[in-house]
């Protein structure tokens, strides 16, 4: 061999391949949205920090953190309290509730919000029953607390994320030995000394997980703190932007919010890197239950319970009671055409976003290189961020794109196309597929890391191409897990608010902004059958998540 030929060779061998180039291209593009906020809050093209600092921004920061700090200590309780009961007592009704407490999830925030005040304001039935039962004649013959308050809204978000913290804490009182609890009970520990010494310190790890998760959705929240009136960062992206018409404020505020959301999620990485769990004992036994009896086995049930009722009960009972009355509803068209437009949406969402999961783990595999590899953990990032921040990232730099190739086509052609990008559907999936995709390049991860890696190469031995052994050996083993992947982010495109508010075509609605729209205008009967769809949707999601965690 000529030495021109094997230079040519070893030029070829350090090209990086198509599987390389397309990880980092895929990379790039959930990326980008994020570094878009932060240019753009940098170099806006108005500076209006004094302002936010001299006015609105203190609210909005003060606002936000009671809600998380609210939201993650009632949780933190709430959920913590339910695992040890259900994972360390037997009571009546145990084993129903131990899954019945992951239903809460099924249910946005948004609807358990709409559900209360509809349950609790002055014509609810909470209200009307007194009225009734003791003879007042209005709201100043008797004291009712605020509903549409910051009190609430922990209270709504609670009921709605607890089994966050419920579902890791459960499976780490799980994994506990029953070793440490009997060393515990013969120096003297009661049950109440066991679970201060010995259960919680062992589940803490993973309670500040549950927590750190909880308040990363708290900050997300619109629909809630919205209805509400609870003036936070969301909010405030929301008002800066489309009423003041600000979009260089909007993501400066949206930078602080990043800020935030990265705090959170350092502070969920650290706790998972110290859940660990060692068992020094070759012979392992779980911790057996202890049976109650008598008033301490309905009270177990009933705290168990409340949650339950609190965060999957009243809000499914109040949209079900208004989707009965008004069944007319079930008929107008424009409900289905949101469904038309959320199946639409969500399911092209759902499926790009697991094929490009898909298709940037592989890459990583194949790849040598440690840009696509750095990459990787980072595309992550994007389920973190909550949808008001990617509106901000993905529609302030598309429609400057937008509008660069209108008119270059119009000073070529003299036609105009109009907005291709944010005129249609596609910033919409886009702020999905970035939102969501570490859904679908978590599965993928996870499931080709199970696969040998000796299948490979004998597929290769035997004349596969890279492509046809992700085909062939990869795909086949890994079907559920990639049918689980669709699953979820469907899910949560169907729930999503902020960014489908932000994003959305003119007169385009979705199941989500459906509710939101008609539930703020206070007609809950015109919003009860999109809210009833949503809902029956995550309850799939549930049912997935409760046999994944059996």
């Amino acid at each position: 061999m000529s030495t021109a030929e094997t230079s040519q060779d070893a030029a070829r061998t350090r090209l990086p391949s198509r599987w390389s180039v397309g990880a980092v291209v895929i990379a790039v593009v959930v990326v980008l949205p994020i570094l878009s906020v932060v240019w753009i809050a940098l170099f806006p093209s108005e500076n209006i920090w004094p302002h936010l600092i001299a006015t609105t921004l203190p609210r909005y920061l003060w606002n936000t953190g009671v809600l998380m700090v609210g939201v993650g200590l009632l949780s933190a309780m709430v959920g913590t309290g339910a695992a040890w009961l259900v994972s360390r007592y037997d009571f009546p009704g145990r084993a129903s509730l131990e899954w019945l407490l992951l239903l809460p999830l099924a249910i946005p925030a948004y609807v358990g919000a709409y559900a209360l005040v509809d349950f609790l304001e002055y014509a609810g039935p909470v209200q009307t029953a007194m009225r009734g039962l003791f003879g007042w004649q209005s709201a100043r013959d008797y004291w009712f607390p605020e509903i549409r308050s910051m009190g609430a809204a922990i209270i709504v978000l609670t009921a709605a994320q607890f089994p966050y913290v419920y579902l890791l804490t459960r499976n780490a009182f799980r994994e506990q030995s029953a070793a440490s609890e009997e060393v515990a009970q013969s120096l003297g520990a009661g049950a109440l000394g066991r679970f201060w010494r010995v259960g919680l310190p062992l589940a803490r790890p993973a309670i500040a997980a549950g927590v750190a998760i909880v308040m990363m959705e708290s900050v997300n929240d619109f629909g809630t703190v919205d209805y509400f009136a609870v003036q936070t960062l969301t909010t405030g992206i929301f008002s800066t932007w489309l009423e003041a018409n600000n979009a260089g404020g909007a993501a400066q505020i949206a930078s602080v919010v990043l800020f935030l959301v990265i705090f959170l999620v350092l502070l969920e990485k650290v706790s998972r890197r110290k859940m660990q769990f060692f068992n020094l004992s070759t012979r392992h036994r779980p911790v057996a239950r202890k049976a109650l009896s008598g008033r301490m086995a309905y009270l177990a049930m009933i705290a168990c319970a409340l949650p339950f009722a609190m965060g999957f009960v009243l809000p499914a009972g109040v949209i079900l009671s208004h989707a009965w009355d008004n069944a007319d509803n079930w008929v107008d068209p424009e409900l289905w055409k949101a469904v038309l437009h959320t199946l639409t949406v969500g399911g092209l969402a759902a499926v790009i976003t697991v094929l490009a999961g898909v298709f940037l783990v592989y890459g990583v595999r194949l790849s040598g290189r440690k840009l696509p590899r750095l990459l990787l953990p980072v595309t992550t990032i994007g389920y973190a961020a909550p949808g008001a921040v990617l509106g901000v990232g993905i529609l302030i730099p598309l429609a400057a794109l937008d509008n660069f190739i209108a008119d270059g086509i119009w000073a070529a052609t003299g036609w105009d196309p109009g907005l291709v990008l944010t005129g249609t559907a596609f910033a919409l999936v886009l702020a999905y597929c970035v939102r969501f995709f570490a859904i679908g390049q978590g599965a993928a991860d996870a499931a080709m890391g199970r696969v040998s890696p000796n299948l490979a190469l004998a597929a290769r031995s035997l004349g596969r191409n890279q492509g046809q052994v992700l085909v062939d050996v990869y795909y086949p083993l890994m079907r559920s897990s990639v049918a689980s992947a669709l699953l979820l982010v469907f899910v949560d495109c169907v729930k999503e608010l902020p960014a489908t508010l932000l994003l959305r075509p003119f007169n385009y609605d979705t199941l989500a902004t459906r509710v939101h729209e008609q539930a703020s205008l206070e007609a809950l009967g015109e919003a009860a059958p999109a809210a009833i769809l949503v809902i029956l949707v995550g309850l799939s999601a549930v049912g997935l998540l409760a046999r994944a965690n059996r």
